[in-house]
């Protein structure tokens, strides 16, 4: 069983070490690297630099918040308006940030290191409300764009009220106080509930784009200790502007795209499901995997529609076991292609509108063999992936096939897929057979159950079946009750 469930993890860190590499170095080393190193070297930049360094930070905000807007209030969804309205504050306290530039306008004052302070820790706090499932409802939209005025009014008001009395905005907070610290904490905490959802999302889809997103969501959070701790005269302080400026660009345009995409991932709300990876295959997993179903379709239209049930099942039991994202985006691939050497079964037997006989039975139990070898040869494909493609038929006490693998051979995924793949054959109408009940099928996982299946597995696929079609549970109570 340990040795077994350990696979996955194991070849999870070997396939896509290079992309974690990537994360690890851009999104940490170098930012942290960078600070530690040559923080606190003296400099003395001008003030035209600091003016139009966070001039061009802000402009890149108020893009990002521009085009945020519009699709969420032409697509109804105000989790997208809310991120717009992070961005949109973003951008008006970095103006104002710039625009209070000791020297540039004004004199010394304490509006910049008011808005210094407060920019990404007021705008992580909004970006991360964007994850409230209630924001999608389209009756909010108008509160939220009120709501998105009023931020952009205030902190404008502030801002000009500030720089014209620069005695009503103390200098607060002052870099390593105890005030500055909280606001590094604060911000902390948000912007790691972003960096957990975006990378979620990542490790599901395995997109540029959603690691170019968790790279620029570390490079925000990067800027935070040197704007609060920091100031002018340390190089760490610029450097920090310089993340945020990158941080804000790269997240705004990369989740900017997304959404005008018709497969979007959503990093930054974090809802994205594994289930949706099946639904959108092409997207997410891959031109070969959908060209893989279009073939198998081609050949027998009824084994493409059952992997895919079987897919949609297997990551839904997956995400109820509490499985990691890697380990769910391959179910789905897996699931997808599980009977992909079914292409080398002859139609005669494959289609045949009676039982089979031994000998046809013996060429069907060849195609995880067959699944194995194709996918072998065309290269590409994770070896989680294959295992599953290999395995799905064998059984706990060693009576499947083609290996005839016991239980400690067999990890939880294949497991998993091994139940929903017969679950699914069981209520599926065949030519020589009629469906199963639900009941029935349930009721044969749980007779095997410990010998054949896995009993978390079955469990699992209760919950979510039961979940999926709650009218199963109430039927034989309506039943009753009109009978009584």
């Amino acid at each position: 069983m340990v040795t077994a469930d350990a696979k996955p993890m194991r070849l999870f860190l070997r396939e896509r070490f290079a992309p974690l590499s990537v994360l690890l170095f851009a999104g940490a080393v170098l930012p942290v690297g960078l600070l530690h190193f040559v923080g606190h070297h003296m400099v003395m930049f001008g003030t035209p630099v600091h003016f139009v360094g966070v001039g061009v930070t802000a402009l890149a905000a108020a893009f990002a918040a521009l085009a945020l807007t519009l699709v969420g209030v032409r697509r109804n969804d105000g989790r997208v308006i809310l991120i717009g309205t992070g961005f949109t504050v973003m951008a008006a306290l970095l103006a104002i940030h710039g625009l209070a530039t000791p020297g540039a306008l004004i004199g010394n004052n304490g509006v910049i290191s008011l808005t210094g302070a407060a920019t990404l820790p007021v705008g992580g706090g909004i970006l991360a409300l964007s994850a409230l499932p209630s924001l999608r409802r389209p009756h909010r939209i108008r509160a939220l764009l009120g709501l998105q005025a009023f931020a952009l009014v205030a902190v404008i008001g502030l801002g000009v009220a500030g720089m014209a009395i620069p005695s009503l905005v103390p200098p607060v907070p002052t870099p390593g106080s105890p005030a500055a610290i909280v606001a590094l904490c604060v911000g902390v905490f948000f912007y790691s509930l972003l960096l957990l959802r975006a990378l979620k999302t990542y490790f599901l889809t395995q997109r540029g784009m959603d690691l170019a997103v968790v790279v620029g969501l570390a490079w925000l959070t990067a800027s935070l200790p040197p704007a609060l701790l920091l100031d002018f005269m340390d190089l760490g302080w610029w450097l920090g502007h310089l993340f945020e400026l990158a941080g804000i660009v790269v997240v705004g345009t990369t989740v900017a795209v997304d959404i005008h995409r018709a497969a979007q991932s959503r990093s930054l709300v974090g809802d994205f499901r594994a289930a949706e990876l099946v639904a959108e295959e092409e997207a997410f997993l891959g031109a070969r995997v959908r060209a893989l179903t279009q073939l198998l379709a081609s050949k027998d239209e009824s084994t493409e529609e059952h992997t895919r049930r079987v897919s949609l099942r297997a990551v839904q039991v997956g995400e109820e076991l509490g499985l990691p994202p890697s380990r769910l985006r391959s179910l789905a691939i897996g699931g997808l292609l599980h009977d992909i050497g079914k292409l080398s079964v002859p139609e005669r037997i494959l289609k045949k509108p009676a039982g089979l006989d031994d000998d046809e039975f013996a060429i069907i139990k060849k195609h995880p063999e067959w699944g194995f070898k194709l996918l072998r040869e065309l290269g590409g494909f994770a070896a989680s992936v294959h295992e599953l493609v290999h395995s799905h038929h064998e059984r706990l006490d060693g009576t499947g096939y083609p290996r005839r693998l016991s239980e400690c051979d067999l990890g939880l995924d294949t497991r998993i897929l091994s139940v929903c793949d017969v679950y699914d054959a069981l209520v599926s109408p065949r030519v020589y057979r009629g469906a199963w009940s639900h009941e029935a099928a349930l009721a044969l996982l749980r007779e095997e159950t410990g010998t054949a299946f896995d009993e978390r597995c079955v469990a699992a696929l209760e919950r979510v079946l039961l979940r999926e079609q709650p009218e199963r549970s109430v039927a034989p109570l309506r039943v009753a009750a009109a009978s009584a």
